[in-house]
């Protein structure tokens, strides 16, 4: 139990790791193209940005997974569905206060974000209701909110009228007018999540079996769900909005080819990612060793560990960008900042893995404090 538990927890920790890789660039980061755009980018701004599309099904899934494994321990289902629905809410008020002071360095609410905390945040809400059905009906309704809302693409939120809000909010995202002075970005709409958090539900059965038949059951599922990106992507026909094509070099192409739509995650997307995350799992489904503690310790606060590094990473940039430009830096802009602003990404690079290693005392000492505690506020972060 506690390699499986470990293993978990490593996976976790080494995503929440990678996701810093890509908030440190949205920081410090010098260029102002998208990295995703094949026109513009380079090899190694594309790779910086496309490694950390895995965080967020990483995380999504393993959330669900982690619902189905304290059922398992005897957690009565309307407890959990109690605690699902009061923290789900609980992380929606802190994606849109707490975690955008962290973003903005503002009290200014008059415009605010729906990002993955808040996916998150509503999809316990969600599986609040869920977990009352059978396992195998939670993994079949997560499956066909994953499969089938592409099918939703051609349905724009200008069609719905007067519901064009939930249009928005569930499958297309953008910017909502919610009162006459409030604005709320959707980036995360829910529906392809809240199936992810689903079928991370029905995935924590397979974690449950003796370790040598999980990690053949991980280890072909992942497999299983690679080549199926592989099949499809191939055939440009159904499961992302946007074709692969030939490209100015082979490495571009395999760039166009791996270029899926996150916002909202298409099929093609959470196949690219859940697949090689699980091929991964299954990998370290054994003995790490101590290499892997510091993962595994991340892995086990991770909403400790994004509520701090966001604050973190924005002062590590305002300290730089200060001695770089000096007072002046505060009356920057979007349209009028200087020629030589930002940083390339050796330096983003420095700036994450310092970042991440001035996190670690207090996340390692967080963690202490759960393993020792079992006060019920600490379930809330």
């Amino acid at each position: 139990m506690r390699s499986r538990l470990d293993s978990v927890d490593f996976l976790r920790g080494l995503v929440m790791v990678i996701m810093a890789l890509d908030h440190t660039r949205d920081f410090f980061a010098a260029s102002p193209i998208d990295p995703t755009d094949l026109t513009k980018t380079t090899t190694a701004l594309f790779l910086t940005r496309w490694v950390t599309h895995f965080c967020a099904p990483v995380f999504v899934f393993l959330a669900g997974t982690g619902m189905f494994l304290s059922a398992a321990k005897g957690k009565p289902v309307t407890e959990l569905s109690r605690f699902l629905l009061t923290r789900g809410l609980w992380l929606v008020f802190l994606e849109l206060t707490v975690v955008r002071f962290g973003w903005l360095f503002n009290i200014n609410y008059q415009i605010t974000f729906g990002q993955v905390i808040w996916a998150i945040g509503w999809s316990m809400v969600f599986m609040a209701l869920l977990v009352y059905l059978p396992t195998k009906a939670i993994t079949g309704i997560g499956l066909l909110m994953i499969v089938l809302h592409n099918l939703l693409d051609p349905f724009k939120s200008d069609q719905f009228g007067s519901f064009a809000w939930m249009w928005m909010i569930f499958h297309e995202g953008g910017l909502l007018q919610v009162t006459s002075s409030i604005r709320l970005f959707v980036v995360y709409p829910l529906i392809p999540w809240i199936g992810v958090m689903a079928v991370g539900y029905g995935f924590g059965a397979f974690v449950q079996s003796v370790p040598e038949t999980r990690r053949k059951r991980v280890l072909l599922l992942g497999l299983g769900l690679t080549a199926l990106f592989v099949a499809l992507r191939a055939t440009n026909l159904y499961g992302d909005p946007g074709h692969w094509a030939a490209q100015k070099s082979t490495l571009f192409t395999v760039f166009s080819f791996v270029n899926c739509q996150k916002y909202p995650p298409s099929l093609l997307f959470l196949l690219m990612t859940l697949g090689p995350a699980l091929l991964c799992l299954a990998a370290v489904d054994r003995d790490l060793g101590k290499w892997a503690q510091p993962f595994v310790t991340l892995g086990r606060v991770p909403l400790f560990y994004y509520i701090l590094h966001l604050p973190l990473i924005h002062v590590a940039a305002g300290v730089c960008f200060y001695a770089r430009y000096g007072p002046a830096v505060f009356s920057f802009g979007p349209d009028n900042l200087p020629e030589d602003f930002g940083y390339g990404l050796p330096v983003v690079y420095l700036a994450w893995i310092l970042c991440v290693l001035t996190l670690y005392p207090l996340c390692r000492w967080f963690a202490g404090v759960k393993k020792r505690r079992s006060d019920p506020w600490l379930s809330y972060l």
